[in-house]
């Protein structure tokens, strides 16, 4: 039988996320099922965040942690009262709310259930990685970018109205000492380490015949922010020259530069992403501690930059 969904491509978007989620919760179901826990894959966000908080949780609270609608939440909580998992009481500040937390009952299946999720876990981050190594990402990034701005309001838009983040080609190789060059002469005050220069004017040669590679921001027609993804050895990675035309500075652009480099950081089974930055850019520190990097001290393999004072990591 034709599947009529592949048929539709991305008009079909929707729905095959349904079918995929459908299947999971089946077979999550299934999986508690056989280890005789009577528990839904349906109730597991809901009850995950009842598991982890100190404190009984409104049903407003629960809603905005999962990102479900309120109904739902009340629906999967009507669920959990129904196998006394959870208990319901009146809210003492708000009358119009009740508070949630797990029962005794409730409390003694998470030990039941925490083994079962990592195993599931595992199973699930291979799955994913058939698709591709960094699924988790694109789910952020699709999540994020429906929440900043709707699909209706989207459907208006120009289509080169958005950001796109490119893979180098010979045509671009100039746009890189364009972009980075004035910036970083800028910081050195006209005086680029040796280092800078090769690799301003020889990208090419600098980062993609060593392994790494680079990306380009491209906004409707323009090339307005870059990034090198440079090689440090088999199992890690470094990035650097991210700079985005301050013209361009609101849209995300350094956000989806970053992700870049991690997405293909995983798709090289890499396991570290290294940067190096200096104490004049809090801004961008706070970005890279957003996306998860912590402060270390440089890895042998890295070649420090004179003006480098500060050194992050990001483990994958």
């Amino acid at each position: 039988m034709t599947d009529i969904l592949n048929e539709l491509g991305y008009l079909a978007g929707a729905s095959r996320f349904r079918r995929i989620s459908e299947k999971l919760q089946k077979d999550g179901d299934k999986i508690y099922s056989d280890a005789n826990i009577t528990f839904k894959a349906s109730w597991f966000s809901v009850y995950y965040v009842l598991a982890k908080s100190n404190s009984p949780q409104t049903i407003l609270e629960i809603s905005k942690q999962i990102g479900f609608s309120h109904i739902t939440v009340k629906n999967i909580l009507r669920e959990l009262k129904k196998e006394e998992l959870v208990g319901i009481k009146p809210n003492p500040n708000d009358k119009r709310s009740k508070l949630v937390e797990l029962s005794k009952k409730g409390k003694e299946l998470q030990k039941e259930l925490e083994p079962l999720w990592l195993s599931f876990s595992n199973m699930l981050k291979d799955l994913f990685s058939i698709g591709h190594p960094d699924m988790i990402g694109i789910l952020n990034r699709l999540d994020q970018e429906i929440n900043t701005k709707p699909i209706h309001q989207r459907i208006h838009q120009p289509r080169g109205d958005f950001v796109k983040i490119i893979d180098y080609k010979p045509s671009l190789k100039n746009c890189f000492y364009e972009l980075a060059g004035p910036w970083l002469l800028g910081v050195l005050n006209g005086a680029l380490e040796e280092d800078d220069k090769f690799t301003l004017h020889n990208p090419d040669k600098a980062y993609l015949e060593n392994g790494g590679f680079l990306f380009y921001a491209r906004f409707k027609s323009e090339i307005v922010g870059c990034v090198a993804l440079k090689r440090l050895d088999k199992d890690t990675f470094e990035f650097a020259k991210l700079f985005i035309d301050p013209n361009h500075r609101k849209l995300g652009i350094a956000t989806k530069l970053i992700e870049r480099c991690i997405g293909r950081c995983l798709e090289n089974d890499a396991k570290e992403l290294w940067l190096q930055t200096t104490m004049s850019m809090p801004q961008a520190h706070k970005l890279y501690y957003k996306l998860g990097f912590s402060d270390k001290l440089a890895p042998p393999q890295m070649d420090v930059l004179e003006r480098t004072e500060k050194i992050m990591c990001l483990s994958l």
